[in-house]
């Protein structure tokens, strides 16, 4: 905070010699004037300056485009700044030495700055304090002796509200001899999966890297020949390009290569035995709170999964997790052990899965040590064993899981408690075979928070938490049978839209889950994107009462979201990337609140789908 301070302030000192430079005010400068023969060698280098071709060029921390308000064309850059990221776009272009150049855009919005950095000599910017409507930024600067990249940019201020940008120009002589790579040849389709395919290419010289595009839409950019493009539906046809980058630009695409997804065999993750749009309820098995005990015999049938909550370890770090049922002096309706465990068979047969979920808000586990690791493994196991459970629920909250400073890539996690857990897991999975049914129930702070915040951050300062869950659900994306994520008790969002929502409505809900079926960039960074997840492997979680958690909404406004989500209908202003009629189901905590409101949630989930 007190770097952007200092930056502000260094604006603003700035302030009274920033001008927009017309051609009158270059000659009143007395700067001379470009002649027709300078003119003819100058050129535009700034690509996709209008943002035609959405963001391809630029780097954003939270950019969009929108087609309007425009300057021209049919499209402009849209970019909200948030508390400490102040929403910048950049690209670095190609230019000569010891040269003259002339950086210009149109810009709305409030403290929206267009700027060149590692010009070799003076970095300048100037900025529209107050735009209503498009006024255009103009600067000039002079290139250093040895400088063949320069860096342009514009962004707007921290928590300012969204600026609008278009029509950005670099005027000047072209940075050397260098053009785009040539087309890359060779792509070909290696290991097909259910939800991936493995894509290979030919080098091209020149390049620094390769964008990859699936269905026409760019899914990522490798600086190697090969990647695994992922998140993919099972028995789906998908068509893949890939283009050749360098600073010059984008080659064209290749030739198209298609690949059919694999069926999905028994699913991996035990979601094959979930009926089609399935009721996932936690049970106060180990508590009773102001809802009262509910019996496993009394659930109704309507409960197609069946969370146990909690188990809890024995210290935060021991990873020894023991699960206690209710005692009869808070739970005096309790049954025996015997008759929990008949009840649980009876659910099983009647095609119901039962899970021990671990953790919850009071059940803290950081797996530090690989013993820790170990001993979940076993102690879990135990419980799994004892009742003759379906799997595991991860129910991580509170700092339960957070990222170490050096940890920046979700992909390849290094923090201990996420290598462990990890782990764990897989351990889990591979004892126990593909009938293994593994959820997962973090809260919005620790996965859709990740669109802008990762960790602690390039500079640090962030909260270490923030998006801590996206590699544990990456790396068991293909064990994963549903995620559902809490939508409640949460601050207020940023959706892929970059406008913020809040819990109350299905706007919230729409916006969170349309994130998990879209994918998103992690921290902004278009070059490092979370996939999204299937829809068969996603359950919106909502409080079942407003006893139950803040964020209730009523069935109106649960339909609403369910609607939108699989029809495509009741969206109000957010829109979806897409429509998903196999999203699984709803998610709530919980079965013993739902009681109590007259099972008001599970009369509505049957009544809508049934």
């Amino acid at each position: 905070m007190e770097r952007a301070r200092a930056e502000h302030a260094r604006h603003l000192a700035r302030r009274p010699l920033v001008t927009l430079l017309t051609a009158a005010a270059l000659a009143a400068s007395g700067l001379t004037a470009l002649t027709s023969a300078a003119r003819a060698a100058d050129a535009d280098l700034a690509r996709n300056g209008g943002f035609e071709s959405a963001l391809d060029g630029w780097t954003c921390t939270a950019g969009t485009t929108v087609t309007s308000p425009v300057h021209s064309g049919t499209a402009a850059l849209k970019a909200t700044p948030a508390g400490a990221d102040n929403a910048r776009c950049s690209q670095t272009v190609s230019v000569e030495p010891d040269s003259q150049y002339t950086l210009s855009g149109y810009v709305r919005g409030t403290y929206v700055y267009l700027g060149a950095s590692g010009t070799g000599t003076t970095d300048v910017s100037t900025w529209a304090q107050s735009a209503p409507d498009w006024q255009q930024l103009t600067t000039t600067f002079r290139t250093g002796p040895s400088t063949s990249k320069v860096t342009i940019y514009t962004h707007g201020w921290y928590g300012t509200g969204a600026y609008h940008a278009d029509d950005i120009s670099l005027i000047g002589p072209g940075g050397g001899t260098q053009q785009p790579p040539a087309v890359p040849g060779g792509l070909k389709t290696g290991s097909v999966t259910s939800s991936s395919v493995a894509l290979s290419w030919s080098p091209v010289p020149g390049a620094t890297g390769y964008a990859v595009y699936r269905d026409g839409a760019r899914a990522g950019t490798v600086t190697g020949t090969s990647t695994t493009v992922s998140g993919l539906s099972p028995s789906t046809a998908y068509s893949f390009q890939v283009a050749a980058v360098n600073d010059a630009g984008e080659s064209a695409r290749s030739a198209t290569v298609t690949a059919t997804t694999a069926q999905r065999p028994d699913d991996g993750g035990g979601s094959a035995d979930l009926p089609a749009h399935a009721l996932v309820g936690y049970l106060h098995a180990s508590f009773a709170n102001g809802s009262g005990y509910t019996r496993m015999a009394d659930v109704p049938d309507s409960w197609d999964v069946i969370d146990l909550a909690f188990g809890e370890p024995t210290s935060v770090t021991s990873g020894d997790i023991r699960f206690e049922r209710c005692p009869v002096a808070e739970c005096p309706n309790v049954e025996s052990d015997a008759e929990f465990k008949a009840a649980i068979k009876a659910k099983q047969a009647a095609g119901k899965k039962v899970l021990i979920s671990i953790g919850g808000q009071n059940g803290q586990v950081q797996l530090t040590t690989t013993a820790a690791r170990d001993k979940f493994v076993s102690s879990v196991s135990a419980i799994i064993d004892e009742y003759g459970l379906d799997g595991l629920d991860i129910d991580f909250e509170g700092h339960s899981l957070s990222l170490n400073a050096d940890d920046t890539d979700f992909k390849n996690p290094k923090t201990p408690v996420i290598v462990n857990l990890i782990s764990a897991v897989k351990t889990l999975k591979a004892k126990y075979g593909d009938g293994f049914v593994l959820t997962m129930a973090p809260e919005t702070f620790f996965v859709q928070l990740g669109y802008q915040y990762y960790g602690t951050g390039k500079w640090g300062g962030q909260d270490p938490r923030a998006g801590a869950y996206l590699p544990v659900i990456h790396a068991l994306r293909d064990d994963l049978t549903l995620l559902h994520v809490q939508d409640y008790n949460s601050g207020p969002i940023m959706g892929l839209d970059n406008q913020y929502h809040s819990m109350g409505g299905a706007d919230f809900h729409i916006a969170m889950t349309d994130m998990l079926l879209t994918g998103f960039p992690v921290a902004g960074d278009a070059n490092n994107v979370f996939p999204p997840l299937r829809p068969d492997q996603v359950a919106i979680g909502m409080p079942a009462s407003t006893q139950a958690g803040n964020g209730h909404v009523s069935s109106a406004e649960v339909n609403k979201a369910l609607n939108c989500l699989t029809r495509k209908t009741d969206c109000g202003s957010y829109a979806t990337h897409g429509t998903w009629p196999d999203l699984r189901g709803l998610m709530t905590w919980s079965i013993n609140w739902d009681r109590y409101s007259n099972w008001e949630f599970q009369k509505n989930f049957d009544a809508y789908f049934g």
